[in-house]
């Protein structure tokens, strides 16, 4: 491929590309678009920080544990993933991640964890006794079957309530065990909220569920923090790049046949920047919410549909210390099954019931100064209202919690860090699932330029980055960069003399 070559004051001036955004997309969009010699790039930040929502954290002052604020996993890190690939190659991994048998497993997202289980009796549950009614759950959600036509189920939701429910029922076990596994399962359904960043299964649409792709690989982290990784990134890039505390207000664009070309950003400041095309990578929820006033003329209606009917919800993570384990040694994960519930119930008073939503802790990684830190999870809007709450208060809940389920009073918590992506005014969330009624069109419309074809005399003028304009890698940090680097390469073609063919 070979670019227009860039004059100062010639026949083919560089263009001027503005980035919305300085997360993952908008800085792999950069690597890609410097290095192919657009010289005129500049990243416009809202905040003060590169990376979005990739941010690592630290528990306490004094003994600082390293913890993941945003993004944690590297989901399927295999060849096929370029996230894996950029960590591999900056040495930020473990060596454990970078076996060819880590590379080659597949779990489908669902990692061969060890566990503990607990029940709100505050029991000990055995594995031996929970592994049927986990193994029948995972069956459902990973192995969809053929039906000719459309479901006959609402949601994902109902569909796997209603087979579990079914499938239980026919086992030659006694009803208390059965009733267990319904409770266990319940738990599970509450993982997956966490999972697709959902208040309920039942707001996920059923075939949308599977427009999703896993790669081949155990999901695997970074030692020191997801955040290196941006670091890494950035060194790379011009130091003068990026302008922070630089929130954009308004993106104009051209829809006539006007010969005016340019794109004016306009700043919350009051700046107004020429570009010649500018990708906005922007969370869905942030589009969500200022959709109507951050684009002049506004959007065409099929992508305002789109922005509408796509779910974005969130997930919050609760960071406890110990100043000793009360799990196994060899704990991974450990599972609250409250005895109480059916599956699917909906709390009736998230004020006194929301830490119900949360169904589960991992085990992080033991730190020098022997630390014991859980991560807790909880979606929905059990989640959104624990942002509302002080510490202190999140605190009590989640000590009476464990206190409640191992049936040791005296377990306290040293310190907590709790995650608040709902109330970050440039978030308003987690990230994206498929709503009920969203299908791969949905994603078609979200990366779709503007101006749509055929219309406007410059193309290209808008272009859209982000997890939320993948459409089978949505919600994940190896979408958001492949996003990026679609972006770019559409600006590079367009700067070619070769034709450009979307990937």
């Amino acid at each position: 491929m070979t670019v227009a070559k860039c004059g100062s004051q010639g026949e083919n001036p560089c263009p001027r590309i503005v980035i919305v955004g300085c997360g993952i997309s908008g800085i792999t969009a950069a690597h890609r678009l410097i290095k192919a010699g657009f010289n005129h790039v500049r990243i416009l930040e809202a905040t003060s920080r590169s990376g979005g929502r990739i941010k690592t954290g630290s528990l306490g002052k004094c003994v600082c544990v390293c913890v993941c604020i945003g993004a944690t996993y590297i989901h399927g890190p295999s060849e096929q993933n370029p996230l894996f690939c950029l960590a591999r190659d900056y040495e930020l991994l473990n060596s454990d991640a970078l076996t060819p048998e880590n590379q080659a497993a597949d779990v489908e997202e669902h990692p061969p964890w060890v566990a503990n289980w607990f029940s709100s009796s505050g029991q000990r549950l055995s594995a031996e006794l929970i592994n049927p009614a986990m193994e029948k759950f995972y069956d459902l959600v990973f192995n969809l079957p053929d039906v000719d036509g459309e479901y006959p189920y609402a949601s994902f939701g109902q569909y796997v309530c209603s087979k579990v429910r079914q499938q239980v029922a026919e086992q030659d076990r006694d009803e208390s065990t059965k009733k267990l596994w319904l409770c266990a399962i319940n738990t599970l359904l509450k993982v997956q909220c966490c999972d697709n960043a959902a208040h309920s299964m039942d707001e996920l649409d059923l075939d949308g569920f599977y427009t999703y792709k896993n790669l081949l690989g155990l999901d695997c982290t970074f030692p020191n923090g997801f955040e290196g990784l941006i670091k890494k990134l950035m060194a790379e890039l011009p130091a003068d790049i990026v302008t922070y505390n630089k929130p954009v207000r308004c993106v104009h664009w051209n829809n006539s046949e006007s010969p005016v070309n340019t794109v004016l950003v306009e700043c919350a400041d009051g700046e107004r920047i020429a570009a010649d095309h500018v990708i906005v990578t922007l969370p869905l929820g942030y589009l969500k919410k200022h959709q109507s006033t951050f684009f002049s003329p506004p959007l065409p209606v099929h992508k305002l549909d789109s922005i509408h009917k796509l779910g974005f919800g969130t997930y919050n993570k609760i960071f406890v210390e110990f100043e000793s384990p009360w799990w196994d040694a060899d704990c991974e994960i450990i599972y609250l099954v409250w005895e109480d519930e059916d599956l699917s119930e909906q709390m009736s008073n998230i004020r006194q019931s929301w830490i119900r939503k949360l169904p589960v802790f991992t085990v992080q990684p033991p730190s020098e100064r022997s630390s014991y830190v859980l991560c807790g999870w909880i979606a929905g809007e059990e989640a959104e209202y624990m942002e509302t709450l002080p510490e202190q208060e999140v605190r009590r809940c989640i000590t009476a919690l464990i206190q409640k389920f191992t049936g040791n009073g005296a377990i306290t918590s040293k310190r907590i860090l709790c995650t608040r992506w709902f109330n970050d005014p440039w978030t308003c969330g987690s990230y994206v699932h498929l709503a009920i009624g969203c299908s791969e069109k949905d994603f078609e419309n979200m990366m779709e330029p503007l101006p749509t074809k055929g219309k406007g005399s410059q193309p290209l003028q808008v272009l859209f980055a982000g997890e939320a304009t993948h459409p089978c890698f949505y919600s994940t940090v190896h979408g958001a960069i492949l996003t990026g680097w679609r972006e770019a390469d559409r600006i590079i073609s367009h700067h070619s003399t070769s034709t450009y063919q979307p990937r």
